[in-house]
């Protein structure tokens, strides 16, 4: 079984905010969708310690990753949005948080592992960002922040490869790919394109900084599942 290549309106209309700021990140954004941990992972040829490092530093995301949806829902001005935001919330806290959970068991990762692990240097950042905006309650900023971690994560998602039989690597790749997935990755993108600054302002040059530090952050990110 193959993936379907994901087309968005952002890929369409390469001049769209949301176009322009992953065309101007693409050498960092391909390192990751094509990066050597993605490649194990659908070949399923990843070890184990690779994986149960790298979930378990994306597990501490979590947390922030919802107080961002959250915030979405305080600080939009749409009301299908709110609605979209918050179904989002709720698939969250039953399908990937179960995942996590049974693939930690499967991997034999001690629980103080999961809850308190020493987190690498991207972990940081990233949920440095991730707080950061959530905080702030800016709706443009929190949009490039989801973007980025839905968008790369579905274009890997949805590569054109055979698909592993082993659970805990079949599982990750298809919370990150399908008509679903894609829907909602799609939703974030028009809503970043939406609200984005009509100008190329002070407004839109500091989101254009956010997204590239946080492009590079998850390059770093897949690095740091190799680094012990």
């Amino acid at each position: 079984m193959t993936g379907v290549p994901f087309t968005t309106t952002a890929d369409v209309h390469s001049e769209s905010f949301a176009g322009r700021l992953r065309a101007a990140s693409a050498e960092d954004w391909e390192a990751a969708v094509h990066h050597r941990f993605v490649k194990e992972l659908f070949a399923g040829t990843i070890s184990d310690e690779v994986l149960a490092r790298y979930l378990v530093q994306d597990y501490q995301f979590f947390d922030a990753f919802v107080a961002m949806l959250g915030a979405c829902v305080a600080t939009t001005g749409s009301r299908a949005a709110r609605l979209r935001f918050s179904q989002q919330l709720g698939m969250l806290a039953a399908d990937e948080d179960g995942y996590f959970r049974q693939s930690f068991t499967e991997l034999e990762v001690p629980q103080q592992e999961v809850e308190n692990p020493a987190l690498a240097r991207p972990t940081e950042e990233f949920v440095t960002q991730m707080w950061e905006v959530a905080h702030a309650r800016d709706y443009a900023d929190l949009l490039v922040v989801l973007v980025i971690a839905e968008w790369l994560y579905l274009d890997w998602g949805e590569l054109d490869r055979e698909l592993p039989t082993t659970p805990t690597h079949r599982g990750w790749i298809d919370l990150h790919r399908g008509d679903e997935f894609r829907a909602w990755t799609q939703f974030l993108i028009d809503e970043l394109n939406r609200v984005a600054p009509e100008h190329d302002d002070d407004a839109a040059a500091r989101l254009a900084d956010r997204w590239h530090r946080v492009v590079g952050i998850e390059r770093a990110f897949f690095d740091a599942a190799y680094e012990a």
